[in-house]
């Protein structure tokens, strides 16, 4: 049976103009799909659902990937909205958490991006930058207008790490955020950094699971870089 992925969902609307009604979806981006389904895993979005319901969904897959998105509420990490906070969905931050705290309790491997990695450094107790203007970090973090598929910034991969069995020890990522882990959760261990200091990965497998997030964005450059590739082929074939 192939390895089962569950990629944690987001949501949006669209209005129509021509029966001037709005529709709600929920979705994953594509480029996750299609990135396990090359690995030869099965890709599941997990919609956000109910906290009661996660026993449930953690039953049904192997490894939790949790995705990009929205910044999260700093209410759960005990700090007041800053003026530079930008869009917040509560009821995946309530979500998400709930399933981090489900896989730990069921052994399933945790995998976060961007986004992803900021929520599992939350969920343990670390704390974020609500922006970059309250970081002393200098490099270009949200890199638009150049495309995700372009690599912008080195970072420097720590020996010994899950990371540093697929990646070089300096190697070159996308960047798209404005929130940064800023105090890192207790047993965990920061795994690659940007040249600025900005902190890019965290590991940990203290709870007895495997947990690692990373900053920057594979899903976006894995279907022409084989190295981001292979981040989806390590969780397959190792998580």
């Amino acid at each position: 049976m192939k390895k089962r992925i569950g990629i944690i969902g987001n949501e949006r609307s669209t209005y129509d103009k021509k029966d001037q009604h709005t529709y709600y979806f929920s979705y994953t981006p594509r480029d996750f799909v299609q990135g396990f389904i090359r690995a030869e895993g099965l890709p599941i979005i997990l919609p956000v659902g109910v906290v009661e319901d996660t026993v449930d969904y953690i039953q049904l897959i192997d490894v939790l990937v949790l995705a990009g998105g929205q910044d999260i509420d700093p209410k759960y990490f005990h700090q007041q909205r800053h003026p530079r906070l930008g869009e917040v969905f509560e009821a995946r931050d309530e979500f998400e958490l709930a399933l981090i705290k489900e896989a730990v309790k069921q052994g399933k491997s945790i995998v976060g991006v961007c986004r992803g990695m900021q929520v599992i450094n939350v969920a343990f107790g670390g704390t974020l930058y609500q922006d970059v203007s309250l970081t002393p970090y200098t490099l270009k973090h949200v890199q638009s207008p150049i495309s995700l598929e372009q690599p912008t910034h080195d970072v420097t991969i720590k020996q010994r790490s899950l990371l540093s069995q697929f990646l070089p020890s300096t190697y070159k990522v996308n960047s798209y955020h404005h929130q940064f882990v800023d105090k890192v959760a207790n047993h965990f261990e920061v795994t690659a950094t940007a040249s600025d200091g900005a902190i890019e990965a965290i590991e940990s497998k203290f709870f007895g699971n495997t947990i690692v997030g990373v900053q920057w964005h594979p899903e976006q450059s894995c279907h022409t870089n084989p190295l981001d590739q292979e981040f989806f082929n390590y969780i397959v074939q190792h998580l």
